[in-house]
């Protein structure tokens, strides 16, 4: 999996490298400081996975930087590292198109799982945001067919409903009746309460993960 890694703290960058490269060897990382260099890595590499991009860069501001990044990689999973890990701030993030969010303030341990989590295909919110916007679990596990998790998938990605329908090959219609099913599965009535119910669930949507680190279960926790 290629994966762009922004951040202009380099220590945290490399920390976060080196938890990367000897947790997953076979993932290719590239690392930029600032929103300039991050571009011009996503011009150079068209066929990025995953982006995991800090909020407080040099050369932007807030969720500019994120925005930012699914317009010049639109392919790729868009995961936020931030400090700043207020409900309001993640609510913020997911609204913008964020598929997950990483907290700084976590240990070394609690990152590499959320690492996990990210690369496995799932959604990674930190747990505090979870409770304060989804407190309420559904009564059961939602039955989603293989073809609604591909479309909730895009949905927590940001996609509109048209880009859904030309990814999947699927008429407008289709992806509405999906998204209404998905929608009446998890309980909520928005994209963004569904990418909470899908982390409070732990589903797994589809990617193209990596085998889990050792030590860790790709059972949801």
């Amino acid at each position: 999996m290629k994966t762009l890694l922004v951040d202009d703290h380099a220590l945290l960058r490399e920390t976060l490298a080196a938890v990367l490269a000897q947790t997953w060897p076979a993932l290719q990382l590239l690392q930029a400081g600032s929103l300039a260099e991050a571009g011009a890595l996503c011009a150079q590499h068209p066929d990025l996975e995953l982006v995991l991009v800090d909020l407080g860069l040099p050369d932007a501001r807030g969720l500019a930087s994120l925005t930012t990044l699914r317009r010049l990689a639109p392919q790729a999973r868009h995961v936020v590292v931030s400090a700043d890990e207020r409900p309001q701030t993640v609510l913020a993030a997911m609204e913008a198109g964020a598929a997950g969010f990483i907290p700084k303030t976590a240990d070394l341990r609690a990152m590499r799982s959320a690492l996990a989590l990210v690369l496995q295909g799932r959604i990674c919110l930190p747990p505090a945001a979870v409770a304060a916007l989804a407190p309420a679990a559904l009564p059961a596990p939602p039955a989603l067919s293989p073809r609604q998790l591909e479309v909730l998938a895009l949905l927590v990605q940001g996609h509109a409903n048209k880009v859904i329908s030309r990814r999947l090959g699927l008429s407008a219609s289709t992806v509405k009746t999906h998204l209404e099913a998905i929608f009446r599965e998890l309980a909520v009535s928005s994209r963004t309460q569904a990418m909470v119910a899908a982390a409070r669930l732990g589903l797994q949507l589809p990617t193209a993960p990596l085998p889990p680190p050792a030590g860790l279960s790709s059972t949801p926790g």
